[in-house]
Protein backbone atom coordinates (compact mmCIF):
# COMPACT_ATOMS: atom_id res chain seq x y z
CA UNK A 1 0.00 0.00 0.00
CA UNK A 2 1.62 3.14 -0.91
CA UNK A 3 0.64 7.05 -1.97
CA UNK A 4 2.01 9.96 -3.33
CA UNK A 5 1.93 13.37 -4.05
CA UNK A 6 3.37 15.52 -7.05
CA UNK A 7 4.76 19.09 -6.80
CA UNK A 8 5.72 21.38 -9.87
CA UNK A 9 8.26 24.15 -9.35
CA UNK A 10 9.40 26.41 -12.28
CA UNK A 11 13.56 27.92 -12.22
CA UNK A 12 14.23 30.70 -14.78
CA UNK A 13 16.86 30.86 -17.60
CA UNK A 14 18.91 33.12 -16.12
CA UNK A 15 18.99 31.16 -12.42
CA UNK A 16 19.67 27.85 -15.16
CA UNK A 17 23.01 29.99 -16.51
CA UNK A 18 23.64 30.82 -12.82
CA UNK A 19 23.77 27.33 -12.11
CA UNK A 20 25.45 26.11 -15.10
CA UNK A 21 28.34 28.20 -14.76
CA UNK A 22 29.19 27.20 -10.95
CA UNK A 23 28.59 23.39 -12.45
CA UNK A 24 31.63 24.45 -14.73
CA UNK A 25 33.89 24.89 -11.34
CA UNK A 26 32.73 21.21 -9.86
CA UNK A 27 33.40 19.79 -13.22
CA UNK A 28 36.28 20.77 -13.68
CA UNK A 29 37.45 20.06 -9.90
CA UNK A 30 35.76 16.43 -10.62
CA UNK A 31 38.01 15.67 -13.71
CA UNK A 32 40.92 16.90 -12.02
CA UNK A 33 39.88 14.31 -8.66
CA UNK A 34 39.10 11.70 -11.55
CA UNK A 35 42.51 11.68 -13.03
CA UNK A 36 43.92 11.56 -9.90
CA UNK A 37 42.21 8.88 -8.56
CA UNK A 38 42.63 6.31 -12.18
CA UNK A 39 46.57 7.05 -11.75
CA UNK A 40 46.51 6.47 -8.02
CA UNK A 41 44.51 3.17 -9.35
CA UNK A 42 47.07 1.87 -11.57
CA UNK A 43 49.52 2.18 -8.52
CA UNK A 44 47.80 0.73 -5.87
CA UNK A 45 47.26 -2.26 -8.23
CA UNK A 46 50.49 -2.75 -9.40
CA UNK A 47 51.68 -2.63 -5.74
CA UNK A 48 49.41 -4.82 -4.69
CA UNK A 49 49.94 -7.67 -7.43
CA UNK A 50 53.78 -7.01 -6.44
CA UNK A 51 53.02 -7.70 -2.79
CA UNK A 52 50.78 -10.68 -3.67
CA UNK A 53 53.50 -12.23 -6.37
CA UNK A 54 55.81 -11.77 -3.22
CA UNK A 55 53.82 -13.60 -0.93
CA UNK A 56 53.66 -16.21 -3.21
CA UNK A 57 57.15 -16.93 -3.42
CA UNK A 58 58.10 -16.58 0.49
CA UNK A 59 55.47 -18.65 2.03
CA UNK A 60 55.68 -21.86 3.99
CA UNK A 61 53.62 -24.17 4.48
CA UNK A 62 53.56 -24.59 8.55
CA UNK A 63 51.26 -27.32 10.87
CA UNK A 64 49.51 -25.88 13.54
CA UNK A 65 50.65 -27.83 16.52
CA UNK A 66 53.67 -27.30 17.80
CA UNK A 67 54.84 -23.90 16.67
CA UNK A 68 58.30 -23.99 15.07
CA UNK A 69 60.38 -20.87 16.67
CA UNK A 70 62.63 -21.40 13.28
CA UNK A 71 59.66 -19.34 11.14
CA UNK A 72 59.17 -16.45 13.36
CA UNK A 73 59.18 -13.31 11.11
CA UNK A 74 58.46 -15.62 8.12
CA UNK A 75 54.67 -15.48 5.85
CA UNK A 76 53.16 -18.86 6.82
CA UNK A 77 50.11 -20.84 5.96
CA UNK A 78 48.29 -22.91 8.52
CA UNK A 79 44.86 -24.24 8.42
CA UNK A 80 43.07 -25.94 10.79
CA UNK A 81 40.09 -25.98 13.13
CA UNK A 82 38.86 -22.57 15.35
CA UNK A 83 38.73 -23.89 18.86
CA UNK A 84 37.06 -21.30 21.49
CA UNK A 85 35.71 -22.14 25.44
CA UNK A 86 33.29 -19.34 24.55
CA UNK A 87 29.50 -19.48 23.52
CA UNK A 88 28.45 -16.73 21.74
CA UNK A 89 25.08 -14.96 23.70
CA UNK A 90 23.15 -12.08 22.91
CA UNK A 91 21.09 -11.63 26.25
CA UNK A 92 18.72 -9.65 24.92
CA UNK A 93 16.58 -12.48 23.91
CA UNK A 94 18.49 -15.03 25.72
CA UNK A 95 20.25 -16.80 22.67
CA UNK A 96 23.18 -18.98 22.46
CA UNK A 97 25.12 -20.43 19.83
CA UNK A 98 28.37 -21.78 19.04
CA UNK A 99 30.42 -20.03 16.57
CA UNK A 100 33.03 -17.61 15.69
CA UNK A 101 30.49 -14.53 14.83
CA UNK A 102 26.58 -14.38 15.64
CA UNK A 103 24.62 -11.27 13.69
CA UNK A 104 21.60 -10.24 14.78
CA UNK A 105 19.70 -8.08 12.40
CA UNK A 106 16.77 -5.85 13.40
CA UNK A 107 14.53 -4.75 10.28
CA UNK A 108 11.41 -2.23 11.35
CA UNK A 109 8.50 -2.13 9.32
CA UNK A 110 8.29 1.76 8.48
CA UNK A 111 7.84 4.52 5.90
CA UNK A 112 9.94 5.37 3.21
CA UNK A 113 9.91 8.10 0.74
CA UNK A 114 11.09 7.78 -2.76
CA UNK A 115 11.23 10.26 -5.55
CA UNK A 116 11.36 10.19 -9.31
CA UNK A 117 11.61 13.91 -11.23
CA UNK A 118 10.86 14.64 -14.89
CA UNK A 119 12.08 18.08 -16.42
CA UNK A 120 11.13 19.71 -18.80
CA UNK A 121 12.40 23.51 -20.58
CA UNK A 122 10.02 26.09 -21.48
CA UNK A 123 10.35 28.87 -24.09
CA UNK A 124 12.68 31.36 -23.22
CA UNK A 125 14.60 29.01 -21.37
CA UNK A 126 13.59 28.46 -18.30
CA UNK A 127 12.51 25.05 -16.66
CA UNK A 128 10.07 23.19 -15.60
CA UNK A 129 10.43 20.39 -12.63
CA UNK A 130 7.15 17.66 -12.08
CA UNK A 131 8.50 16.04 -8.58
CA UNK A 132 6.66 12.69 -7.37
CA UNK A 133 7.10 11.47 -3.58
CA UNK A 134 6.11 8.09 -3.08
CA UNK A 135 5.24 6.77 0.19
CA UNK A 136 5.12 3.40 1.24
CA UNK A 137 5.46 1.19 4.07
CA UNK A 138 8.68 -1.40 3.96
CA UNK A 139 10.84 -3.54 6.35
CA UNK A 140 13.76 -1.90 6.54
CA UNK A 141 16.95 -2.46 8.70
CA UNK A 142 17.87 0.95 10.69
CA UNK A 143 15.61 3.53 11.48
CA UNK A 144 14.13 6.36 7.95
CA UNK A 145 14.30 10.04 9.41
CA UNK A 146 10.49 10.65 8.87
CA UNK A 147 11.25 14.45 9.59
CA UNK A 148 13.29 14.51 6.32
CA UNK A 149 10.28 13.31 4.31
CA UNK A 150 8.85 15.98 1.97
CA UNK A 151 5.23 15.88 3.67
CA UNK A 152 6.09 14.13 7.00
CA UNK A 153 2.55 14.69 8.36
CA UNK A 154 0.70 11.58 9.40
CA UNK A 155 4.12 9.34 8.59
CA UNK A 156 6.43 9.58 11.38
CA UNK A 157 8.58 6.58 12.23
CA UNK A 158 8.88 5.70 15.64
CA UNK A 159 12.65 6.05 17.44
CA UNK A 160 14.07 2.46 17.17
CA UNK A 161 14.12 0.38 20.61
CA UNK A 162 16.32 -2.17 19.23
CA UNK A 163 19.06 -2.15 17.03
CA UNK A 164 21.46 -4.37 14.85
CA UNK A 165 24.23 -6.10 16.66
CA UNK A 166 27.20 -8.08 16.48
CA UNK A 167 28.56 -10.64 18.79
CA UNK A 168 32.33 -12.20 17.87
CA UNK A 169 34.42 -14.80 20.19
CA UNK A 170 37.76 -12.59 21.41
CA UNK A 171 39.25 -15.79 22.27
CA UNK A 172 39.87 -18.68 20.04
CA UNK A 173 42.88 -21.10 18.52
CA UNK A 174 44.29 -22.33 15.93
CA UNK A 175 46.31 -25.25 17.15
CA UNK A 176 48.80 -23.44 19.02
CA UNK A 177 48.58 -20.35 17.45
CA UNK A 178 46.36 -17.56 19.07
CA UNK A 179 43.92 -15.83 16.91
CA UNK A 180 44.02 -12.28 17.08
CA UNK A 181 40.60 -10.50 16.39
CA UNK A 182 41.74 -9.10 12.59
CA UNK A 183 42.10 -12.66 12.16
CA UNK A 184 38.86 -13.10 13.51
CA UNK A 185 37.30 -10.55 11.43
CA UNK A 186 38.16 -11.98 7.70
CA UNK A 187 36.73 -15.28 8.76
CA UNK A 188 33.77 -14.89 6.49
CA UNK A 189 31.00 -17.89 5.51
CA UNK A 190 28.01 -16.83 7.48
CA UNK A 191 24.90 -18.64 7.04
CA UNK A 192 20.99 -18.48 8.51
CA UNK A 193 20.84 -19.10 11.43
CA UNK A 194 17.11 -19.78 12.12
CA UNK A 195 15.38 -19.97 15.51
CA UNK A 196 13.61 -23.17 17.05
CA UNK A 197 10.69 -23.18 18.47
CA UNK A 198 12.39 -24.43 21.69
CA UNK A 199 14.16 -20.88 21.74
CA UNK A 200 10.55 -19.58 21.96
CA UNK A 201 10.74 -19.85 25.64
CA UNK A 202 13.90 -18.14 26.41
CA UNK A 203 13.09 -14.82 23.66
CA UNK A 204 9.52 -14.54 25.45
CA UNK A 205 11.76 -14.94 29.39
CA UNK A 206 14.16 -12.01 28.03
CA UNK A 207 11.90 -9.75 25.97
CA UNK A 208 12.48 -6.31 26.64
CA UNK A 209 10.46 -4.59 24.15
CA UNK A 210 7.17 -4.32 25.61
CA UNK A 211 4.95 -5.74 22.96
CA UNK A 212 4.75 -9.63 22.55
CA UNK A 213 7.15 -11.86 20.35
CA UNK A 214 6.80 -14.72 18.20
CA UNK A 215 8.72 -16.97 16.48
CA UNK A 216 7.98 -16.91 12.27
CA UNK A 217 9.84 -19.27 10.43
CA UNK A 218 12.58 -19.12 12.39
CA UNK A 219 12.62 -15.53 12.64
CA UNK A 220 11.46 -13.20 16.09
CA UNK A 221 8.57 -11.11 15.28
CA UNK A 222 7.78 -8.26 17.89
CA UNK A 223 4.24 -6.93 17.33
CA UNK A 224 0.43 -7.51 17.79
CA UNK A 225 -0.01 -9.21 14.41
CA UNK A 226 2.18 -10.68 12.07
CA UNK A 227 -0.08 -11.10 9.29
CA UNK A 228 -0.51 -7.10 9.14
CA UNK A 229 2.72 -5.32 10.56
CA UNK A 230 2.03 -1.82 12.01
CA UNK A 231 4.66 0.92 12.04
CA UNK A 232 7.25 0.06 14.15
CA UNK A 233 6.71 -3.77 14.42
CA UNK A 234 10.56 -5.23 14.59
CA UNK A 235 11.36 -8.29 12.41
CA UNK A 236 14.94 -9.88 14.14
CA UNK A 237 16.77 -12.63 12.10
CA UNK A 238 20.39 -14.14 13.46
CA UNK A 239 23.04 -15.39 11.03
CA UNK A 240 25.93 -17.47 12.42
CA UNK A 241 29.48 -18.16 11.62
CA UNK A 242 30.29 -21.90 12.88
CA UNK A 243 32.75 -22.96 14.41
CA UNK A 244 35.49 -25.16 11.68
CA UNK A 245 38.29 -24.96 9.43
CA UNK A 246 40.11 -22.07 8.42
CA UNK A 247 42.96 -21.03 6.92
CA UNK A 248 45.48 -18.37 7.33
CA UNK A 249 48.45 -16.60 5.52
CA UNK A 250 50.30 -14.10 7.53
CA UNK A 251 53.54 -13.30 9.58
CA UNK A 252 54.38 -15.80 12.21
CA UNK A 253 54.72 -13.53 15.34
CA UNK A 254 55.31 -15.68 18.50
CA UNK A 255 52.12 -17.84 19.09
CA UNK A 256 49.99 -15.54 16.90
CA UNK A 257 49.89 -13.46 13.71
CA UNK A 258 50.66 -10.29 12.38
CA UNK A 259 50.16 -8.93 8.82
CA UNK A 260 53.38 -10.05 6.78
CA UNK A 261 55.35 -6.56 5.77
CA UNK A 262 56.44 -6.76 2.08
CA UNK A 263 59.15 -4.70 -0.15
CA UNK A 264 56.35 -3.56 -2.39
CA UNK A 265 54.70 -2.09 0.38
CA UNK A 266 51.17 -3.70 1.03
CA UNK A 267 51.27 -5.92 4.21
CA UNK A 268 49.45 -9.20 3.62
CA UNK A 269 47.38 -11.09 5.78
CA UNK A 270 44.83 -13.41 4.26
CA UNK A 271 42.11 -15.34 5.66
CA UNK A 272 39.77 -18.24 4.21
CA UNK A 273 36.95 -20.28 5.77
CA UNK A 274 37.61 -24.32 5.29
CA UNK A 275 41.08 -25.60 4.16
CA UNK A 276 42.14 -23.64 1.57
CA UNK A 277 45.65 -24.14 -0.24
CA UNK A 278 48.08 -21.31 0.08
CA UNK A 279 47.85 -20.66 -4.21
CA UNK A 280 44.35 -20.14 -4.10
CA UNK A 281 44.35 -18.18 -1.61
CA UNK A 282 46.70 -16.01 -3.16
CA UNK A 283 44.81 -16.49 -6.36
CA UNK A 284 41.67 -15.36 -4.94
CA UNK A 285 43.27 -12.57 -3.68
CA UNK A 286 44.57 -11.16 -6.98
CA UNK A 287 40.95 -12.13 -8.90
CA UNK A 288 39.95 -9.08 -5.96
CA UNK A 289 42.00 -6.66 -7.29
CA UNK A 290 41.82 -7.10 -10.48
CA UNK A 291 37.94 -6.86 -9.51
CA UNK A 292 38.97 -3.99 -7.46
CA UNK A 293 40.71 -1.99 -10.21
CA UNK A 294 38.10 -2.65 -12.92
CA UNK A 295 35.19 -1.13 -10.60
CA UNK A 296 37.51 2.00 -9.83
CA UNK A 297 38.27 2.15 -13.40
CA UNK A 298 34.37 2.21 -14.71
CA UNK A 299 33.50 4.51 -11.33
CA UNK A 300 36.60 7.09 -12.68
CA UNK A 301 35.29 7.61 -16.31
CA UNK A 302 31.91 7.54 -15.54
CA UNK A 303 32.66 10.51 -13.19
CA UNK A 304 34.62 11.81 -15.99
CA UNK A 305 31.57 12.15 -18.24
CA UNK A 306 29.59 13.49 -15.77
CA UNK A 307 32.68 16.59 -14.95
CA UNK A 308 32.80 17.48 -18.84
CA UNK A 309 28.98 17.29 -18.88
CA UNK A 310 29.29 19.98 -16.17
CA UNK A 311 31.74 21.88 -18.25
CA UNK A 312 29.86 22.07 -21.13
CA UNK A 313 26.42 22.37 -19.52
CA UNK A 314 26.32 26.12 -20.19
CA UNK A 315 26.16 25.53 -24.18
CA UNK A 316 22.76 23.68 -24.10
CA UNK A 317 21.36 25.88 -21.06
CA UNK A 318 21.97 29.15 -23.36
CA UNK A 319 20.38 27.85 -25.99
CA UNK A 320 17.79 26.54 -24.64
CA UNK A 321 15.83 30.04 -24.99
CA UNK A 322 14.77 27.91 -28.27
CA UNK A 323 13.55 24.51 -26.58
CA UNK A 324 14.55 22.14 -29.49
CA UNK A 325 17.70 24.22 -30.16
CA UNK A 326 18.21 23.32 -26.23
CA UNK A 327 17.61 19.84 -27.05
CA UNK A 328 19.74 19.58 -30.05
CA UNK A 329 22.65 21.05 -28.40
CA UNK A 330 22.23 19.33 -25.26
CA UNK A 331 22.58 15.76 -27.35
CA UNK A 332 25.74 17.26 -28.79
CA UNK A 333 27.19 18.17 -25.59
CA UNK A 334 26.29 14.93 -24.53
CA UNK A 335 28.12 13.22 -27.19
CA UNK A 336 30.88 15.67 -26.53
CA UNK A 337 31.11 14.27 -22.65
CA UNK A 338 31.28 10.77 -23.31
CA UNK A 339 33.92 11.15 -25.91
CA UNK A 340 36.18 13.57 -23.64
CA UNK A 341 35.49 10.87 -20.65
CA UNK A 342 36.53 8.11 -22.49
CA UNK A 343 39.52 9.88 -23.92
CA UNK A 344 40.96 11.47 -20.66
CA UNK A 345 40.20 8.40 -18.94
CA UNK A 346 41.93 6.05 -21.17
CA UNK A 347 44.74 8.15 -21.84
CA UNK A 348 45.20 8.38 -18.15
CA UNK A 349 45.15 4.50 -17.28
CA UNK A 350 48.22 4.67 -20.52
CA UNK A 351 49.82 7.23 -18.78
CA UNK A 352 50.20 5.30 -15.20
CA UNK A 353 50.62 1.88 -17.16
CA UNK A 354 53.92 3.71 -18.56
CA UNK A 355 55.13 5.02 -15.21
CA UNK A 356 54.38 1.70 -12.88
CA UNK A 357 54.83 -0.54 -16.23
CA UNK A 358 56.98 0.95 -18.25
CA UNK A 359 58.60 -2.29 -19.49
CA UNK A 360 55.31 -3.87 -20.43
CA UNK A 361 53.66 -1.00 -22.01
CA UNK A 362 56.44 -0.58 -24.06
CA UNK A 363 56.04 -4.20 -25.20
CA UNK A 364 52.46 -3.88 -25.79
CA UNK A 365 53.16 -0.42 -27.56
CA UNK A 366 55.73 -2.45 -29.73
CA UNK A 367 53.26 -5.18 -30.20
CA UNK A 368 50.82 -2.73 -31.99
CA UNK A 369 53.06 -0.78 -33.79
CA UNK A 370 54.54 -4.28 -35.34
CA UNK A 371 50.59 -5.62 -35.74
CA UNK A 372 49.81 -2.01 -37.61
CA UNK A 373 53.01 -2.22 -39.71
CA UNK A 374 51.76 -6.00 -40.26
CA UNK A 375 48.68 -5.11 -41.82
CA UNK A 376 50.19 -2.23 -43.66
CA UNK A 377 52.75 -4.47 -45.57
CA UNK A 378 49.92 -6.90 -45.83
CA UNK A 379 47.83 -4.18 -48.15
CA UNK A 380 50.78 -3.10 -50.03
CA UNK A 381 51.23 -6.84 -50.69
CA UNK A 382 47.64 -7.07 -51.70
CA UNK A 383 47.74 -4.24 -53.93
CA UNK A 384 51.14 -4.94 -55.95
CA UNK A 385 49.61 -8.62 -56.47
CA UNK A 386 46.12 -7.43 -57.75
CA UNK A 387 48.26 -4.63 -59.95
CA UNK A 388 50.38 -7.64 -61.44
CA UNK A 389 47.40 -9.44 -62.06
CA UNK A 390 45.72 -6.80 -63.64
CA UNK A 391 48.55 -6.00 -66.00
CA UNK A 392 48.76 -9.55 -67.00
CA UNK A 393 45.57 -9.67 -67.88
CA UNK A 394 45.99 -6.91 -69.87
CA UNK A 395 48.58 -8.11 -71.54
CA UNK A 396 47.61 -11.39 -72.20
CA UNK A 397 43.84 -9.48 -74.00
Amino acid sequence: MSDSFTTRTHQSWFSRIGNSFAGVLIGLALILGMVGLLFWNEGRAVQTEKALAEGAGAVVLVENAPIDPANEGKLIHVTGPVVTGQVLTDDTFGIAAEGIRLVRKVEMFQWVESESSEKKTTLGGGEETVTTYTYKKEWKEGRVDSSEFKQPANRQNPQAVLDSQTFQIDDGTLGDFALTESVLDGVGGAEDYPLKNADLGAVTDANPLGVPVSLIDGVIFAGYNPASPSVGDLRIAYQLIPLGDISVIAQQSGDSFAPYQTNAGDALQLVDSGVVAAPAMFKAAADENNLITWIIRGVGVVLLVIGFGLVTGPLSVIASVIPFLGSIVGFGTGIIAWIGGLTVGTLTIAAAWLFYRPLLSLLIIAVGFALVFGIIQLGKARAKGKAAAAAAGTTTT
